[in-house]
């Protein structure tokens, strides 16, 4: 047999932290006891737990630790983080611990440091002379570079139930559902990004091209001029459709109009890349005219951070599309460097990719007229996701709405 004690601190009962990790010990075929326990008699007094756990083999026992240890819990006994070093560029030591996204430390010299720019799926890097560590995507991984291995000296913070009484992100939010208040919810959206603007914070919005192809263009150009989006990911067909719209008044060849279909426009998107394509340059087919009043013409006149990255199945592409999947990777991971909001947006595989490289403390909003679309975002790692089922044109359309009204509200006030 092999035991360890492991610790568990904050509001483990009502975020369900105690039953979760008494659940997966109880899954793994293992046993535990209670040995110590302090139950917080208030809704703001935090609880504690120290529980040996018990397996068959130390080989079952570490695995469970493993799993424990994203769920919240930590060693009883605090030693320092183990490492060791990349003996090959790109690839990491044998048993390195993998991250999630939730906020984590390491023990590093007797002192719990905090791991910088945390996200799910990568290693975690450690400076022993500066005392310093951070996330480490495999690729990056550099000769000599001191990874941690195993599960010792490292902790992560669970997410808890918010302790307000109505919170829209969070923690344990209701399952997805078109049935959803939706005003409600947008209103609360609008609240958090105004209020994230307020304290100088970004917002980043991941936009598919349904976002065009229904007409919602205008409140994005509109939410940017407004100062409420400082990075936008996406792909090659929302720049695509964007300038298609501007130039030929179609997407994907309907009018955005009318809602018809336009004779040959569904060769109109070709046209609108290759229009830009001669121009060399999005900045330059702006200043030509090309752009009109879109999407990327509001994101380029107020500066904001436009990662596109391109796909196997991509005309073209457009200038500025990143088509080296791993370099866009690097660039939108540079990008979410402080964004407090993320808005996705008629998006899949860009939101997924995203809400993978963000910590789980950013605040997220997932739409898409298809509940399967916001269910596999959630169930693809980002679990602090709020999903709105809806159309992303109504979607939009309220956001604009409601933060229009709460600028007018203020000013009144």
């Amino acid at each position: 047999m092999a035991s360890t004690e492991i610790e568990l601190h904050g509001h483990i009962i009502d975020s369900l932290v105690l039953p979760r990790v008494w659940g997966a010990i109880e899954d793994a075929g293992a046993r535990f006891r209670v040995r110590e326990m302090r139950v917080g008699q208030s809704e703001n007094e935090t609880s504690y737990a120290r529980i040996e756990v018990i397996a068959d083999t130390q080989a079952r026992l570490d695995e469970l630790m493993s799993e424990l240890l994203q769920l919240g819990a930590t060693p009883a006994a605090a030693r320092d983080a183990a490492t060791a070093p990349v003996t090959q560029p790109g690839v990491l030591p044998d048993d390195f611990y993998s991250t999630t996204n939730l906020p984590t430390q390491v023990r590093v010299a007797g002192r719990w440091v905090d791991v910088e720019n945390i996200e799910m799926d990568v290693a975690i890097a450690v400076d022993l002379a500066a005392g310093r560590a951070y996330a480490r995507p495999m690729h990056e991984a550099a000769l000599g570079e001191e990874v941690v291995i195993g599960y010792t000296g490292v902790r992560v913070e669970p997410l808890e139930r918010a302790r307000a009484h109505r919170e829209a992100f969070g923690f344990m939010q209701s399952p997805v559902s078109s049935e959803r208040a939706k005003a409600l919810a947008i209103t609360e959206v609008a609240e958090t990004m105004r209020a994230t603007r307020a304290r100088g914070g970004k917002i980043l919005f991941v936009l598919g091209p349904a976002v065009v192809h229904t007409a919602a263009r205008q409140h994005v150009a509109d939410l940017i001029r407004r100062g409420y989006i400082q990075v936008i990911f996406g792909g090659n067909a929302i720049v695509a459709h964007d300038v298609e719209a501007a130039m030929f008044g179609t997407s994907l060849g309907i009018n955005l109009k009318t809602g018809e279909p336009v004779e040959h426009g569904h060769r109109n998107h070709l046209r609108a890349i290759n229009a830009v394509r001669a121009c060399g340059s999005l900045d330059e087919a702006r200043k030509r005219g090309l752009l009109g009043d879109g999407i990327v013409a509001a994101a380029l006149e107020h500066h904001v951070e436009l990662v596109l990255a391109g796909s196997i199945r991509d005309d073209g592409p457009m200038p500025g599309v990143i088509t080296d999947s791993v370099q866009a990777q690097g660039r939108m991971r540079q990008a979410v460097r402080g964004v407090e909001v993320a808005v996705m947006a008629a998006s899949m595989l860009h939101a997924i990719a995203t809400g993978n490289l963000l910590p789980a403390t950013v605040r997220c909003v997932a739409v898409d007229i298809n509940p399967a679309v916001v269910t596999k975002i959630a169930d693809r790692g980002t679990a602090q996701a709020m999903g709105l089922v809806t159309d992303v044109e109504l979607f939009l359309g309220a956001l604009a709405a409601a933060l229009a009204d709460g600028a007018a509200k203020a000013e009144k006030g």
